[in-house]
């Protein structure tokens, strides 16, 4: 009714409520609003706490996140980087994007630390190297369409884009679900195989 998306009333929200600069209290922020107001597909507090583990014992320089949306894995994963890391996402929604570029600069994170690249992942994914500098990924973060998890791992093997010892983490294998992806990483031989159980978001 009001001709905004909910991505764009979730902002407007944070935006009256959040501290800028203070990236835990926007994630807790977006947390009120997808708990009282409209539901977001976002990682939400509880798988929010498995990423942050991970990247507290894994403590990546480099980090590829696929599936920016509106940007709350974005400031979740940049805000436990180590010192002098950077953070690579990609978003195929412009409009979700454009968001997510706002939501990113509002919790206080440069373009130096985190970049966002809009385009489809199958089109970005090849040229990352070339185009954005990002050598090997140390981890990577998959919270974009599930039936593209398996062709973007194989793309990502292909161009030679994992660092050795790298951490793929997957959001919602289990439901929606991503079978093809599962079987393949817990059957090629290339990935020792854990899976998470967690709630579904809010």
């Amino acid at each position: 009714l009001t001709g905004t998306s909910r991505e764009q009333r979730a902002f407007q929200y944070l935006l009256a409520h959040a501290i800028p600069g203070d990236p835990h209290h926007i994630l807790q922020t977006f947390d009120q609003w997808c708990y009282h107001c409209e539901h977001l597909s976002c990682v939400g507090p509880d798988k929010g706490r498995i990423v942050e583990r991970v990247l507290l014992e894994r403590a990546p320089l480099r980090v590829l996140e696929l599936g920016t949306y509106c940007g709350y894995g974005t400031v979740l994963l940049a805000q436990g980087l180590p010192p002098g890391a950077r953070l690579y996402t990609i978003e195929g929604d412009p409009r979700h994007a454009a968001v997510a570029e706002k939501v990113i600069r509002l919790a206080g994170f440069s373009e130096q630390t985190v970049e966002l690249i809009v385009g489809p992942s199958e089109e970005v994914i090849p040229h990352l190297r070339e185009k954005h500098g990002l050598m090997k990924a140390d981890l990577v973060f998959m919270d974009h369409w599930k039936r593209c998890y398996l062709r973007d791992l194989r793309l990502l093997e292909s161009h030679q884009l994992l660092a050795e010892g790298a951490t793929i983490l997957a959001d919602n294998v289990l439901f929606p679900g991503a079978p093809h992806f599962l079987q393949y990483a817990k059957t090629c031989g290339k990935y020792h195989c854990k899976v998470h159980r967690a709630t579904l978001e809010y």
